[in-house]
């Protein structure tokens, strides 16, 4: 008779598995991991006693079924996590309606990482060898209620250790009851644990508190100055009044927050751009790797005159609505904040194109593929454009809307509808440089199109395609300054662009094959341009301070002295003596000081810091709370709230 191996020995080795082939995949490291092994133990309990509810062979079925679910979800979310760089939370269900039309790029990163798939789907393979050596028959009444006791034994073991080092900003107690971070929840945790707070918190929903900071930053970290007459971005808002009224315990420490944050000092560009136009580009895919004086000309003109931003970053935050929402709300896009904007569309008062059709411009904006994905006919709304086309409201009827369209069709088309009003800002989003990088008319036709003025370089076939992609935004640029030179306005006309997020179907050794240094996956690989050009500057103005994507929107009304208040927006102007800061989706994040990643803090040469402790602490919890707000502004209309 053959020896007969007891179920939960393999429920064990599946779910441990899982978890920790995830844990490598994603983190590349164990950090963490005697956190996820206690939970994981609640689930494999309760995995045995699901397997164990009908007879021998009911049982064997329900084991073949709960390992193929498991192996199934823990693939997608490690596919997910490879297109996004982000984890899945089913707050982005229903983010992008037209998910179908990407279905070439959801191939590619199945086809890509199926040697990935294929690890794991190790335990089916394992359960199909071992399905005659396994035990499926159910356990005897005592065993059973033994089972279910162990199971909610491991369930409250699992809450009693969150208490271990409780007070850390992203202890395991406050990312379980106090957190709503994705990449931290399941770095924590596990894949398992982390779908139960977030089906959980979509459903019931999740109310984020503000952590208790500093009022400013500790004096040891500031250089000294002269003193100086400094005025203020800021408006005279009643804080006191709105406080005073307020029931809701929530918005109550928010009006608290923005009362006793320092608003950012008005300067030397303050209404630098007063009156002039403005067109703004959310470039698909773009990234300073992509600029070269021979292949891209434009963009080097553009990136090497104006302003100058030495250290931006594009941080991806789910794909390009998360670009786009960071770039034109100077908030930060988790997948709750950015499904409450699309479900509850408030008004943003200081969204790019509310900001300046306030002030009597004409605003408008274009997208060359379909106006409705990400929801964009309801959210352009909000950030105070009316006048908005894309293929399907009306672009399709001026220039092909065939994959991939043309970014140059886009900017030749759509000029002529804005160019003699009295003042505009226009918003372009393009797609030209959209994934997958690859030589075909169905896959990337923008790619086949340029592909001779790239095949001669020394790189690998998918780099090559991603630079095709982008000659054509180069020339786009090239067409649109020329149109605004022939339509007599490029003098009057600021062109300012940033990528929606850096070209993350590459790998990070493709991205370095044309990088001028070494960048890692977490950080660098989202060092970029930021353009702010004139063609009346006759020199270009370097700025070395730290900056990213949510910086965008505040430098802008700045530089052209519209009346807002900088204590309203999590984003701050990079020209103003504001310390530099760029926070990417996992919570790591670079200061003028140095780099924080994994939890670890790397100190910039030349830097010194007399207690880097405190420092650190002080950063996560301006990291957390900028989360909080930003999460919080959309979700209770706090623009419609205080600036009524």
């Amino acid at each position: 008779m053959v020896k007969k191996y007891n179920l939960f020995y393999y429920l064990t080795f599946l779910i441990i598995y899982l978890e920790l082939f995830t844990k490598i995949l994603i983190f590349r490291n164990f950090s963490n991991f005697g956190y996820t092994l206690i939970f994981s133990f609640f689930y494999i309990f309760i995995s045995y006693i699901i397997c164990h509810l009908f007879k021998e062979k009911g049982n064997k079925v329900l084991t073949f079924i709960l390992t193929i679910i498991l192996c199934i979800y823990y693939s997608f979310h490690n596919i997910f996590y490879n297109l996004f760089s982000n984890i899945f939370s089913y707050n982005t269900l229903g983010l992008a309606a037209n998910i179908g039309e990407f279905k070439a790029n959801i191939m590619e990163a199945i086809i890509s990482n199926i040697p990935l798939i294929i690890l794991i789907f190790l335990p089916l393979i394992l359960l199909i060898v071992l399905r005659n050596k396994l035990e499926f028959k159910s356990p005897k009444y005592p065993y059973f209620i033994i089972n279910i006791f162990l199971a909610i034994t491991f369930y409250f073991l699992s809450l009693i250790i969150l208490n271990i080092n409780k007070n850390d900003i992203y202890s395991a107690y406050n990312l379980y009851y106090n957190i709503n971070s994705e990449i931290k929840s399941v770095e924590k945790f596990g894949i398992l644990t982390y779908t139960r707070l977030d089906v959980k918190r979509v459903i019931f929903g999740f109310e984020e508190n503000l952590q208790k900071e500093e009022p400013e930053i500790p004096d040891i970290m500031l250089p000294e100055e002269e003193p100086k007459v400094v005025t203020y971005n800021e408006l005279n808002i009643d804080f006191d009044t709105l406080i005073n009224n307020e029931k809701n315990n929530t918005i109550k420490d928010m009006l608290e927050y923005f009362k006793n944050t320092n608003p950012t000092n008005k300067n030397n560009y303050t209404g630098m751009f007063k009156d002039k136009n403005l067109i703004f580009l959310l470039a698909e895919g773009f990234n300073m790797i992509a600029v070269s004086e021979e292949l891209t000309p434009t963009l080097y003109k553009l990136t090497h005159e104006g302003f100058v931003f030495n250290n931006f970053y594009s941080p991806v935050f789910l794909s390009t609505t998360g670009g786009e929402f960071q770039a034109t709300t100077g908030l930060i896009p988790t997948q709750e904040t950015l499904a409450s904007w699309k479900r509850n569309k408030p008004t943003i008062g200081y969204a790019l194109g509310n900001s300046f059709k306030a002030l009597g411009y004409n605003t408008q904006s274009y997208h060359d593929w379909t106006y409705n994905y990400y929801n964009r006919d309801r959210t352009m709304p909000t950030l105070g454009f009316d006048d908005y086309m894309g293929c399907g409201s009306g672009i399709e009827k001026m220039m092909s809307c065939k994959w991939l369209p043309s970014d140059i069709d886009l900017i030749n088309t759509t000029l002529p509808l804005y160019q003699d009003y009295a003042k505009f800002v226009t918003y372009y989003v393009t797609v030209s440089g959209h994934a997958p990088y690859a030589y075909n008319s169905t896959g990337n036709s923008i790619a086949l199109k340029n592909k001779s003025y790239v095949q001669d370089l020394p790189y690998s076939k998918t780099v090559l395609a991603y630079l095709a992609t982008q000659i054509e935004l180069d020339r786009a640029l090239e067409s649109l300054i020329n149109g605004l030179k022939d339509a007599g306005i490029l003098d009057d006309t600021v062109i300012a662009l940033v990528g929606d997020h850096y070209p993350y179907t590459l790998t990070t050794s493709e991205i370095n094959e044309i990088s001028s240094y070494e960048r890692d996956e977490i950080i660098e690989v989202n060092r970029s341009n930021f353009i702010i050009w004139n063609n009346t500057m006759k020199e270009a103005i370097p700025i070395d301070k730290v900056g990213s994507q949510i910086d965008v929107l505040p430098t802008l009304l700045n530089l052209f002295g519209i009346d807002y208040d900088s204590r309203l927006i999590v984003g701050k102007d990079i020209l103003s003596d504001e310390a530099g800061l760029a926070i990417f989706s996992n919570r790591s994040w670079v200061s003028d000081y140095g780099t924080y990643k994994n939890g670890h803090f790397t100190l910039k040469e030349g830097i010194n810091l007399e207690d880097e402790k405190e420092y650190i602490s002080y950063i996560n919890n301006l990291v957390s709370n900028r989360f909080t707000l930003s999460n919080n502004i959309i979700k209770y209309k706090m623009y419609d709230y205080i600036l009524k």
